[in-house]
């Protein structure tokens, strides 16, 4: 079990946001997907963007999720 919150913003029919749930799970996260169609100001923030993922409230991801820098992110490794 995953000691981080992770957020998915994602919509129906998006295949990067199937293969970004994938490299997340994959990586031992649970992600909580969020359809940003049915949030307006979340289609209006996110809309060319998806997926967007959200860690520990930071975005992180925008359309692809790199599986490098992923684990680089999870082992603690300083970004800022």
């Amino acid at each position: 079990m995953s000691d981080h919150e992770v957020i998915l913003y994602t919509r129906v029919g998006c295949h990067l946001c199937d293969v970004a749930r994938e490299t997340l799970v994959a990586h031992g996260l649970t992600p909580l997907s969020v359809d940003i169609d049915q949030q307006p100001e979340l289609k209006a923030k996110y809309d060319w963007h998806v997926p967007v993922v959200v860690i520990d409230g930071r975005e992180r991801f925008f359309g692809r999720v790199d599986p490098v820098l992923l684990k680089r992110l999870l082992r603690g490794d300083r970004d800022d």
